[in-house]
């Protein structure tokens, strides 16, 4: 009994008799009719008991990715077969991990006799970690409607979320076939003195005219037709590429649901992969009030699953990030000079400068690039109309918030010390891009 449940059918059909009953009091024939429907429902109700209790039934199975991507919407498959002998129409309630707090009725589907379908959707996860699935519950309704049976199917499982693996295989996906443009990556044109020759090809139009190689022009020239050749190079590889992630309390501000240590988490796996698409190294380091984290740069093939187990397992702090201490492992541990780009979140002139003495100490060792982030609350706020004088003010303020976020930027380019602020939701490509323009110039 603890399977069987009642559906609305039942509940209109029980109503309709005891209208009929109460009606009875009033002409007496209307009562006996109450009383032969209510005899022909119970024989309706034996007959869909004993269709959906002998033999058959539903059956599920779930699929999971093995891992999970954070912040983007991964697909889960639910495969259900009809075994029994008859058309069943069936309700599919999966009991997904209770991070998602989802409380929707799920999916209704019709099967045939012994037919396979299968139901998709999609679970978008805000936080690294291990979620934990239940049960799928199946609601088969009998061929008259009158009665439901519930099969528990599918017993729950684990799935682990990682950063956003998703992401980073589309951005390797385009970056392989030349064709990050599609996602706003931009085309940076090669500086030639820093690179290292890779081959001899025709001209084409907006090559740079002073890598004509003209031997390899002359050798093409025939009956007085010239096919001008060019010299093509390829950036210096094995240059160390590290992603340097602050866990300190300022990251931990949310935006869509996700704090800003996830979207840098993403944005790094990223990142680090496509550097070691491009011939460099990758390396990682993460700190709060003290260094967590360091992975060393290199090349290896496994080095973009020791980047991902690493970055799965950070988490943000309670307290203000140690610079000193960063200063003095980047100085000790990061020995080859590269490219160091620093994820973190400034959010006055005064907070830069407590710490930008070793911000500078890390500028002469390494390219500095500090990713920090605008204030999107302020965005909108500034973008609104003002209908009041409450709102004037409250606008005032805004501006002078945002003034003070272009202020960091200008005054870290002062010090010789790149800066890049940005948004959450375009943190990614605005990182690949600075990446590109500083390998492209050979600022490393």
């Amino acid at each position: 009994m603890r399977s069987l449940f009642l559906p609305r059918r039942f509940f209109w059909a029980v109503g309709a008799l005891l209208v009929l009953s109460a009606a009875g009091a009033a002409w007496a024939p209307l009562f006996w009719v109450a009383r032969v429907g209510a005899a022909v429902l119970a024989v309706a109700v034996v007959a869909d008991a004993l269709l959906l209790w002998r033999g058959g039934g539903v059956d599920a199975t779930r699929a999971v990715p093995p891992r999970m991507s954070n912040g983007d919407h991964n697909p889960i498959e639910v495969r259900v077969v009809n075994r029994y002998g008859f058309r069943v129409r069936v309700r599919v309630l999966d009991e997904v991990p209770i991070q998602f707090q989802e409380r929707g009725d799920g999916f209704v589907t019709t099967l045939a006799k012994g037919e396979t379908q299968t139901l998709r959707y999609t679970l978008r996860p805000v936080r690294r970690g291990v979620y934990g699935f239940g049960v799928v519950n199946l609601y088969a309704e009998s061929p008259l409607g009158l009665l439901l049976r519930r099969f528990k199917r599918a017993e729950g499982g684990e799935a682990v979320v990682y950063p956003s693996i998703m992401q980073m295989h589309r951005y390797a996906f385009l970056a392989a076939s030349n064709r990050l443009t599609e996602v706003g990556v931009k085309r940076v044109r090669r500086i030639g003195q820093t690179m290292e020759f890779e081959r001899v090809r025709p001209y084409v139009p907006g090559d740079d005219r002073r890598t004509v190689n003209w031997k390899a022009t002359a050798r093409r020239t025939t009956a007085g037709v010239t096919s001008l050749m060019v010299n093509e190079y390829e950036e210096e590889r094995a240059q160390p590429v590290y992603a340097v992630l602050d866990m300190g309390r300022t990251m931990r501000s949310p935006f869509l649901g996700m704090t800003l240590v996830d979207y840098a988490v993403n944005a790094a796996l990223v990142l680090l992969n496509i550097a070691l698409q491009k011939g460099d190294k990758a390396g990682l380091v993460t700190f709060d009030e003290a260094v967590k984290t360091v992975v060393p740069a290199e090349r290896r093939r496994s080095q973009i699953s020791r980047l991902l187990d690493a970055l799965y397992k950070q988490e943000p702090g309670f307290r203000d990030p140690d610079y000193e201490g960063l200063t003095a492992t980047v100085r000790t541990r990061l020995g080859q000079r590269g490219l160091v780009l620093l994820f973190t979140n400034f959010e006055t002139r005064q907070g830069l400068r407590r710490q930008l003495p070793y911000l500078r100490a890390i500028a002469r060792q390494h390219r500095l690039v500090v990713v920090f982030f605008e204030n999107t609350e302020l965005t909108g706020l500034l973008d609104r109309q003002a209908e009041r004088t409450e709102d004037v003010y409250v606008k005032a303020v805004a501006e002078g918030l945002a003034v003070e976020k272009r202020e960091i930027a200008r005054e870290l380019e002062r010090h010789g010390i790149g800066s890049l602020l940005t948004r959450p939701e375009t943190l990614t490509v605005d990182a690949i891009n600075r990446y590109l323009q500083i390998k492209a110039s050979g600022a490393l």
